[in-house]
């Protein structure tokens, strides 16, 4: 059996106007009594793989060179995660082998989807998509990205607004080295 797309795994099953409902709502939401005594929602099975499903959704933004440098930083820790990190609830692999094997899967079934491939797949396009995204910024933020990416993530990771904070800084003040 042929290997599914990376576009087969972040299609949307239901329309554009209904994106924002859950595919798994098909059925009420049923609430139960915890041992301390607290209500709490239980999930279905069917919400779980969605939840699973839209995880992997993330990856789509990587293409898209509107998606912010941080989100798509975040989607790569989860998706190039260390191994030990595989068998974890919700890790890239564990969403993927759900999302292919599930029959509650809102894409067709496609069995068991191999994540080195998949994980493949990303590499050979990231260089693209982030020079796509990269265009966007100026000149020094595309060097630092490119020469410093350690320094950027760091940056970046305290305060996700970091570069817009310093784009405003620059237009507000001036670049003292132009």
């Amino acid at each position: 059996m042929l290997a599914p797309t990376l576009s087969s795994l972040v299609r949307s099953p239901a329309p554009a106007a209904t994106d924002h409902l859950p595919f798994a709502c098909s059925a009420p939401a049923r609430f139960e009594e915890s041992d301390d005594g607290s209500a709490f929602e239980s999930w279905t099975d069917e919400d779980i793989v969605y939840l699973h499903w839209r995880m992997l959704q993330q990856v789509a933004d990587l293409a898209d060179p509107r998606c912010p440098l941080d989100e798509k930083f975040d989607t790569l820790r989860w998706i190039f995660a260390e191994p030990d990190k595989d068998e974890r609830p919700f890790s890239f692999v564990n969403c993927l082998r759900i999302v292919g094997g599930s029959r509650l899967s809102p894409i067709p079934y496609c069995g068991r989807i191999d994540p080195e491939e998949v994980r493949d797949r990303i590499r050979s396009n990231l260089g693209r998509w982030l020079r796509a995204s990269l265009e966007r910024y100026p000149e020094w933020v595309q060097q630092a990205v490119v020469s410093r990416p350690d320094w950027v993530q760091e940056h970046m990771s305290r305060n996700p607004q970091w570069i817009n904070e310093q784009l405003k800084r620059i237009k507000d003040q001036g670049d003292l080295f132009a």
